[in-house]
């Protein structure tokens, strides 16, 4: 496939407000929102659009997830609302401009034309019962092969990050699929590749200093302090920078982050990569915490739980949604204590969606691993079933209320970088629980039902 380079940082449309439902729409239109021109640049045939997904009322949780090609409202639980679509007139508007020529304003320009569609095939897995989540449309294949075969050249000759006896594990967490579900209005294949190689980073220092190979809490601080300084530079004087300088390369968690890190800095904006480095030191807080836990052997409570996985969740990769969009949510909009609880939420929720689907994995571990039915079990004092039970509620509760927060947001401030970094965040909350309930190579159910 060839790589037509990156493209620049680009202006948006609100073309995807629809993916907060019926009742965004219609607060948007009522404020006025208007679908705002981008730049004029040459016109690349734009992806697939994101499905409508419909609002179910106010607590309402389907028993299981709408199935795709389904009518809906065969999977709302007792006392949803009906479910609402907009009229024709608002989803035109919406939409963004169509006709001979109006190509180049969509935003989700990509490079590649668009390939035939291919026959549907059955998704891997089951869900959960009874989480609350949205199906996504399959991963184009042809970009999950090329972004699959391109991290997977970084790991092994940029960064020499695993011998060849892990080779099979990095195959089987399947990466390529897991980045490309998560955003579908990447412009190009290299964009895909900035979240891509973070991600494997992320996963490369969660692994080696805290977890599966060699990780311990014992140390931890300091070897997260180190790796964190291949993401936000040392400032020291000449005669001490070499030897920091040499130490990047010195074990394979901090190679990766140099490498993606100068990769995303070389794409970014200041703003975004300042933003990235804030989210870093959250996760590395979090680590922090838990390991912390570990050393005292103490069993937090579940609010304490959850506040340790405010830090320690996926929140860094939805925040760089728009930097692999090809555009920038600005700064002071990032900032706004809406958009601040937005992202939080959607952090949260994803970051419950790997305790519900990582549980047997853990509990087959050595050792005791905390996660959310671990921890209400023991604090709440009731059967491993009905904690991971109660947990999947709790998924749902966060779940709901990112979905009405992104809502409010979206309506009150109908700004078209707003708006589409809201998709895209949205996006990747779905897209995350797609890779989830797909992996069962490294994942599968416990038999609660």
């Amino acid at each position: 496939m060839p790589d037509p380079g990156l493209s620049p940082l680009q202006s948006s449309l609100p073309a995807a407000a629809a993916r907060f439902g019926a009742h965004v729409l219609a607060h948007a239109h009522a404020s006025g929102t208007e679908a705002a021109a981008g730049d004029a640049r040459p016109a690349l045939p734009s992806g697939p659009a994101l499905p409508f997904v419909p609002v179910f009322g106010a607590g309402a949780v389907p028993a299981t997830a709408p199935v795709p090609g389904e009518p809906v409202a065969q999977h709302v639980g007792e006392g949803a609302a009906a479910v609402r679509r907009p009229s024709p007139a608002l989803e035109r508007i919406l939409s963004g401009p169509s006709g001979l020529g109006t190509a180049g304003l969509h935003p989700a320009r990509r490079e590649e034309p668009p390939a035939p569609p291919a026959p549907e095939a059955p998704v891997e897995g089951h869900p959960i019962p009874g989480l609350y989540y949205h199906p996504v449309p399959e991963p184009d294949p042809a970009r999950v092969e090329e972004v699959s075969r391109r991290i997977k050249a970084w790991a092994l000759d940029e960064v020499e990050l695993y011998p060849e006896d892990w080779e099979g594990q990095f195959d089987g967490f399947h990466v390529g699929r897991y980045m490309v579900a998560c955003h579908p209005d990447a412009p190009t294949v290299e964009h895909l590749m900035l979240a891509t190689r973070l991600m494997v980073a992320e996963n490369a220092v969660d692994d080696c200093y805290c977890e599966d190979h060699g990780g311990s809490p014992i140390g931890l601080g300091g070897r997260l302090l180190l790796a964190h300084t291949a993401l936000d530079a040392l400032h020291t004087t000449k005669e001490y920078q070499p030897e920091w300088a040499q130490s990047l390369h010195s074990d394979a968690p901090r190679r990766a982050y140099r490498s993606a890190m100068e990769y995303f800095v070389r794409q970014s904006t200041p703003s975004q990569a300042d933003r990235y480095r804030h989210d870093m030191a959250r996760l590395h807080l979090g680590y922090l915490a838990e390991a912390a836990w570990a050393q005292t052997e103490h069993m937090p409570e579940v609010w304490e739980y959850l506040a340790m996985r405010q830090f320690n969740n996926f929140r860094p990769c939805p925040t760089i949604t728009d930097t692999v969009g090809g555009y920038e949510l600005p700064a002071d909009l990032h900032a706004l204590p809406a958009m601040q609880r937005v992202i939080a939420l959607a952090g949260n929720a994803t970051t419950i969606v790997n305790d519900l689907y990582s549980y047997t994995k853990e509990l087959a571990s050595p050792g005791r691993h905390l996660n959310l039915p671990v921890v209400i079990a023991e604090r709440e004092g009731i059967s491993d079933r009905e904690a991971y039970l109660k947990a999947v509620e709790v998924h749902n509760d966060l779940m709901h209320d990112f979905e009405a927060a992104a809502a409010d947001l979206a309506a009150s401030c109908p700004v078209p970088s707003v708006l589409r970094f809201l998709r895209g965040v949205a996006a990747w909350v779905d897209g995350n629980h797609y890779w989830h309930q797909t992996n069962t190579y490294r994942y599968s159910l416990p038999d609660f039902w």
